[in-house]
Parts: structure tokens; C-alpha cells; sequence
């Protein structure tokens, strides 16, 4: 796919500060090269684009349980695990914006902007679950979907380009959200998509056709015995080692569910698209 050179992406270098706690900076402690706070469980990352660890001590001196465990200056595409670039996903062309394709309004162009978000489209669950959209909203029926762990909005968008008239897009960290509602606004579906911070469980009755969750086991293993689940017409279970997915399709197997399709990337990666038949 011929493409023109990078213009740029929006960090150079990254200077990262790892703290235990969990650390809610303030605006006065906001400076312009301050990117944001990636929370993840007892432990907070904070990131910046120029050194700042005087900034940071000073900052968290005193505060109870916050302090300094270790600190790292690594390049934007280090912090990513290689260089972001254009990416194929069956019909779907997922850009950066600093790279120019000509094709921004295409239907099957999405632009992304990860940020310091994980969720490039790289990982081969993200892969299965693109295919997993594509075959669950081939239903014109699938109107809405709740994408649950949306980090950095890859999948609500991808859902909202292949037709699903309203999704809903959380995530419990702050900064995920802040980055979905950035790639939201890229593509112009902000009446389509509606990214909010909250916790998943208490969204799990949220009325939608779709549930799409390609998060961490500890949090989906409570979803599926939520009330709101059994609401939902089809559902994507994603991010799940071997031993995780199969204690998951254990459980759904006792539920008036039906698992229609299953991927499994070598052994290490599941993911299962099924429908719910109601309690």
C-alpha cells in the first residue's frame, strides 16, 4: 500500500514516572508538557515530553500513599513497541493522523491516534474482535453497542463505520477516554459514539444490541453474571489467555447463551462472539 513519508507524530520522547498509588494531578500541576496519568491498578504512570523529575518529587512530597518507584525516558515508538504505521484489518485501513493517505473519508479508513493508549490494532485480539464486528453487525438489527475497556476507541470506531447507529465507549482510565474522545472527533462520529469514564460493571445495563469487551479477565468474569448481560442480544469476549477463556466458557455454557464462533491465536490469545437467549 504506497503511503507518504511521516510527518511527525506528536512525541518525540517520552520521560515517564512510575509511582504506587493512585496519583490525581491537579491543574496547577498540569504544565504544557505534561501528556497525562495512566492509572493501573495501585500504580500510577505519569508521562511528559521533557524531564521532570523535580517537577514530580516536589509534587508527590508528602502525599500518603504516593512515591517514586522508578522512572524512564524511552522514544515515542519504544514506548509502543515499534513504529506507528498504517495498518490492515480486513476491509479496514487504521492510519495515524500525521501520515497522509489521501483517503481520511474513506468508510474503511480509520484514523487513530493512540497517543500513550495501547490499542494500535497490533494485538491479535484486537484483530479477532474487528472480525468479530464485522460478523455480528452484518445483522442490521445491531443498532447500538456498549464497548466496554475502550482504551483507545479502535472498536467503537470500527463499530460505528460498519453501521451501528450509537455505541458507547468506556473505560475506567481517564486518560483512554480522553484519547477515544480525540479519535472520536478524527473521524467525525461524534454523533455516533459517546466515549464516558465509569466503572464496567455499573454499565453492563446500559440497553444495547452489542456488547463488545476485550478486556483484562479479572473484570470480565464478574460481567458475564451481571443482569445486563442476558439483555444483550450478541456479545465479544476478548483479551483471554487459555486457562481464562476456558473457565469463561465453562460458565457461559450454564447461561442461556450460545457461543457461535470462537478464535484462538496459537494457544495464547481467545476471543468468542455468541448471542444471549434472555433469563
Amino acid at each position: 500500500m504506497p503511503r507518504k513519508p511521516v510527518t511527525g507524530h506528536p512525541y518525540q520522547d517520552l520521560y515517564i514516572y512510575y509511582l504506587s498509588g493512585h496519583f490525581r494531578p491537579s491543574r496547577i500541576f498540569q504544565p504544557d508538557h505534561f501528556v497525562g496519568n495512566w492509572v493501573e491498578g495501585a500504580f500510577s504512570f505519569l508521562f511528559f515530553t521533557r524531564p521532570s523529575l523535580d517537577l514530580v518529587k516536589r509534587t508527590i512530597d508528602g502525599m500518603p500513599g504516593i512515591a517514586l518507584l522508578d522512572d524512564y525516558h524511552m522514544s515515542y515508538e519504544q514506548w509502543h513497541g515499534d513504529e506507528v504505521v498504517p495498518l490492515q484489518i480486513g476491509e479496514f485501513t487504521i492510519t495515524p493522523p500525521w501520515i497522509a493517505e489521501g483517503d481520511e473519508n474513506s468508510p474503511t479508513t480509520i484514523l487513530l491516534d493512540p497517543g500513550v493508549v495501547f490499542g494500535t490494532g497490533t494485538h491479535p485480539t484486537t484483530r479477532d474482535c474487528m472480525e468479530a464486528l464485522h460478523l455480528a453487525l452484518s445483522d442490521p438489527s445491531m443498532q447500538t453497542a456498549l464497548d466496554i475497556g475502550t482504551g483507545t476507541g479502535l472498536l467503537a470506531l470500527a463499530a460505528a463505520k460498519l453501521g451501528c447507529r450509537k455505541v458507547l465507549a468506556m473505560d475506567l482510565n481517564l486518560l483512554a477516554v480522553r484519547t477515544a474522545k480525540k479519535n472520536v472527533a478524527l473521524n467525525r462520529l461524534g454523533d455516533q459514539i459517546l466515549a464516558v469514564q465509569g466503572n464496567a460493571e455499573k454499565f453492563m445495563d446500559f440497553t444495547s444490541d452489542l456488547m463488545v469487551s476485550n478486556i483484562h479477565y479479572d473484570v470480565m468474569k464478574n460481567l458475564i453474571f451481571t443482569d445486563g448481560f442476558l439483555k444483550k442480544k450478541k456479545f465479544i469476549l476478548s483479551g483471554l489467555m487459555r486457562n481464562e477463556a476456558a473457565w469463561i466458557e465453562k460458565e457461559l455454557a450454564k447461561l442461556p447463551v450460545r457461543v457461535n464462533r470462537k478464535w484462538d491465536q496459537e494457544g495464547n490469545w481467545h476471543t468468542f462472539l455468541g448471542e444471549c437467549h434472555g433469563t
